[in-house]
């Protein structure tokens, strides 16, 4: 199993693999030519609430860590994306794709 995670404005040589974006919101300047990815989970990503929740305070993350996991375990759609990376990473390299300014502190656990 071969799972990266990439930065997409960081790009500068496309790593091949199975690409997909995890963000809920598409990069703002990236074209979907761009990306070249091959899906997009955007419901993969923390809940609105629990994001809004967290607002990127460090002093939070144990409970937002234990919370977004929760949501991945209880959410079937959540679940069911998650289990299709597993799939996916069995039989080729997934690229996780970001947007964010610095490393997302919690992605989806494999």
């Amino acid at each position: 199993m071969s799972v990266v995670l990439r930065r997409i404005y960081n790009e500068e040589k496309k790593l091949g693999g199975y690409r997909v974006l995890i963000d809920r919101i598409w990069p703002r300047g990236i074209s979907k030519e761009q990306a070249e990815i091959d899906e997009w989970m955007k419901d993969l990503s923390p809940s609105p609430d629990l994001r809004k929740w967290f607002n990127h305070e460090p002093a939070k993350f144990e409970e937002f860590k234990k919370q977004y996991r929760q949501e991945l375990n209880d959410q079937p759609e959540k679940k069911s994306l998650l289990n299709k990376l597993r799939e996916q990473s069995e039989g080729q390299r997934v690229v996780l794709l970001f947007g964010a300014g610095t490393k997302p502190i919690i992605t989806p656990s494999f």
